[in-house]
């Protein structure tokens, strides 16, 4: 009897194609370098921007946010402005991301994955050309941000869902660290240019532009997700890229039990006609349950406490006595953050997704209880000449400082990339798309919500702030305990099999698929039969 032998496979090109899917604008490196710009490189030109007749306006209207309440003050008016210019840029930018996440439900179901990748990115890049065309047109700022906001939500979904489509599932989980990776390099990039007047800002922006063009290059030699393709019935067109992201011949047996295995998988769920908006919420397959935690690892994730030291830290640091300038303090922070993602590349795929999600909750908890009760307890005021602060001052922000390190280096380590990796891997086909759009706009509705409040909150309470994220971590902890299991080492049907099994999920690690031995038998037997026919005409 003749059999077929299997070329070795390598993960070479599909390594390759998810660093560059992720080296976009809200996935990765740039959506980073965007925060940075927002959080520092604005307030650098504050003072000629303070004077024109719009910041004054909303300055005006804005009071209530300040940060500091001492009067002729340098600190009073830098955090005062910040937080002004922070809300108007925000408002503008994560409202609209929040609508394209949504919308690339749509796009990546009728375009497929590639010509949305296209489609976002394209307009983001005419947003952000928008936004550097002036110097102080609010109406220009706001419309260049809501373009370009549009684009950012939408790839925030697009890639997660293309990376997790086409990477190996023995490598899907570090690809997807990736996501987290580049968006912390981006921060820190973004900290090292400190140029006077409008070219702190305007620069940083327009740089952008340079990254949505090599994207929007680059994406026409990108191919298309061979599951959607399978979906849509192209077979022959998915045969020819899974044996690229294999590295094999469209000959080889291997592509031969991939379309065989995914084709099956694809043929089952799709039973019932098309998906729904609705379908995400429905019964079937628990789905209800798999865009719920989708959801709610984002929710979680917002509220873990980082992005409070991301947008406010330095103003937070100047009342715990710090020397440091808002330049150096967003360095740290985002230095940190990337020494803490680079190991996460690794222990995603060997501690996995709820053992990853459980320490850091466990951890952060702790960094954010000391954070709150040391900053509560020992701090003074806010506004405090630093010529006046006592030992006792000087040591509690030591602590505060210290454990705020601590926790964002805990987050990029753990709940930073997981929650992005379990949204990719999570649903069905036939919803995925608009499953991980809920999930994605999750994200942007409460980092709008965080960003908007938490100063108010802030200046009430001071560091007791941290408590309210301590209580978001317990709640968190238990939520991944009962409620998400284990999806390291399956393919992405073999974790609908796993949903649809009812495994609980603190038992999920030692589940064991089904469905793809089935499949993966069917084409044996299909190999065989069609050797055996060669050698009756031999």
């Amino acid at each position: 009897m003749m059999t077929n032998k299997r070329a070795i496979p390598t993960n070479r090109y599909a390594i390759q194609l998810a660093f560059f899917v992720a080296f976009d604008r809200s996935s990765g490196f740039l959506f980073g370098y965007d925060i940075g710009v927002i959080s520092v490189r604005w307030m650098s030109d504050y003072a000629r921007l303070r004077s024109s007749v719009w910041t004054s306006r909303w300055e005006w209207q804005l009071l209530p946010f300040q940060l500091q309440t001492v009067d002729n003050n340098f600190t009073f008016i830098r955090g005062n402005f910040r937080v002004c210019m922070h809300v108007c840029v925000k408002a503008s930018s994560l409202s609209t991301a929040y609508s394209g996440a949504l919308a690339q439900a749509f796009t990546s179901d009728r375009f497929g994955r590639r010509g949305s990748i296209l489609i976002w990115s394209a307009i983001f890049t005419i947003g952000v050309a928008i936004q550097t065309g002036t110097e102080f047109s609010v109406v220009q700022l706001t419309i260049g941000r809501f373009v370009a906001g549009l684009g950012v939500g939408a790839l925030s979904g697009i890639v997660p869902l293309y990376n997790a489509e086409t990477a190996p599932k023995a490598l899907r989980g570090t690809l997807l660290v990736l996501y987290q990776l580049q968006i912390i390099i981006g921060q820190v990039f973004s900290a090292y240019m400190p140029v006077p007047n409008s070219v702190s800002w305007r620069v940083p922006v327009g740089l952008q532009l340079l990254w949505g063009l090599i994207l929007l290059s680059g994406i026409f030699f990108l191919p298309e997700s061979p599951r959607h393709l399978l979906g849509l019935g192209k077979d022959a067109e998915a045969r020819t890229v899974l044996a690229a992201l294999n590295g094999v011949p469209e000959d080889d047996a291997l592509v031969d039990e991939l379309v065989g295995e995914l084709d099956y998988a694809i043929k089952a769920e799709n039973e019932g006609g098309r998906a729904t908006w609705a379908e995400c919420f429905s019964s079937r397959n628990y789905l209800w349950k798999r865009t719920a935690n989708g959801m709610m690892l984002q929710f979680i994730q917002q509220l873990n406490g980082q992005n409070f030291y991301y947008y406010y830290g330095d103003t937070f640091f100047q009342s715990a006595g710090t020397a440091l300038n808002p330049y150096a303090i967003q360095t740290i922070l985002g230095a940190v953050s990337v020494v803490g993602t680079i190991p996460a590349l690794r222990i995603i795929e060997t501690w996995g997704r709820r053992r990853s999600l459980l320490t850091g909750a466990i951890l952060q908890a702790i960094c954010a209880l000391i954070a709150g009760v040391v900053g509560h307890t020992t701090l003074a005021s806010a506004g405090t000449p630093k010529d006046q602060l006592t030992a006792r001052n000087r040591q509690g922000g030591d602590v505060l400082i210290a454990f705020a390190v601590l926790h964002l280096f805990c987050y990029s380590l753990f709940w930073g990339p997981t929650p992005w990796v379990y949204l990719g891997e999570s649903f069905p086909l036939r919803v995925r798309a608009k499953s991980i759009a809920l999930g994605s706009a999750t994200n942007w509705i409460w980092n709008f919500l965080l960003s908007f409040f938490s100063p108010r909150i802030s200046v009430r309470i001071g560091p007791l702030i941290m408590l309210i994220f301590f209580g978001m971590l317990v709640f968190g902890f238990f939520y991944v305990y009962f409620c998400i299991p284990e999806t390291k080492g399956l393919t992405l049907e073999e974790v609908d099999e796993m949903y649809r099994s009812g495994v609980k999920p603190w038992n999920s690690s030692s589940w064991k698929p089904r469905l793809s031995e089935e499949a993966h038998e069917k084409m044996h037997k299909k190999h065989d039969l069609k050797d055996q026919g060669q050698e009756k005409e031999n």
